[in-house]
């Protein structure tokens, strides 16, 4: 269950998976219904907020009655006080007939292509929430702009976006 939910949140948060499997619940902020990743556990060293939709919380509110009291949110199975193995994730999909054919790390290209082809949030909004740097530096050195109004719609409407696909594959009969 615990795999299968980590799967489920790193789609709907398309952090990386070294973020994800380093989660701790003291950077859940359920009041502003943000995930605060910390500076040191980031690629680029600056804090990353991750807006939270509903589906998101729905997760973290099941992860919380079955590992609440442990410091990380995925802790591993063999080492309750590590985080979740980097492998987990990855022989689930292994498991699931997607060797060679998908990766964990590819549901971030997939959260961005949709995402800007749905053509309702800028390329910045997007960006920003995939936590890259502007690679411009003038502009990079002036634009320190978050976008969480923004990112918290967009990120509410990729949650609904993938709860609809869902119903819908298993409405045709697809298993979810």
């Amino acid at each position: 269950l615990q795999t299968k939910l980590a799967i489920k949140m790193l789609l709907l948060t398309f952090v990386r998976t070294s973020e994800l499997r380093g989660a701790k619940w003291s950077e859940i902020d359920w009041e502003r219904k943000e995930w605060r990743i910390p500076a040191e556990r980031m690629k680029m060293r600056l804090q990353h907020i991750v807006p939270l939709s509903t589906q998101a919380l729905k997760i973290l509110d099941i992860l919380q009655k079955l590992n609440g009291q442990r410091e990380y949110v995925f802790p591993g199975t063999h080492s309750p006080r590590k985080c979740m193995s980097s492998n987990t994730m990855l022989f689930a999909l292994y498991e699931m007939g997607y060797k060679n054919r998908a990766t964990i790390h590819g549901f971030r290209a997939t959260a961005s292509t949709v995402l800007n082809e749905s053509n309702l949030f800028g390329r910045d909004v997007i960006e920003r929430q995939l936590a890259h740097q502007e690679r411009n530096r003038v502009r990079a050195a002036y634009d320190h702009a978050e976008h969480l109004p923004a990112r918290r719609r967009m990120m509410q409407w990729w949650g609904t976006y993938l709860e609809e696909t869902q119903s819908k594959n298993v409405q045709q009969g697809s298993i979810d």
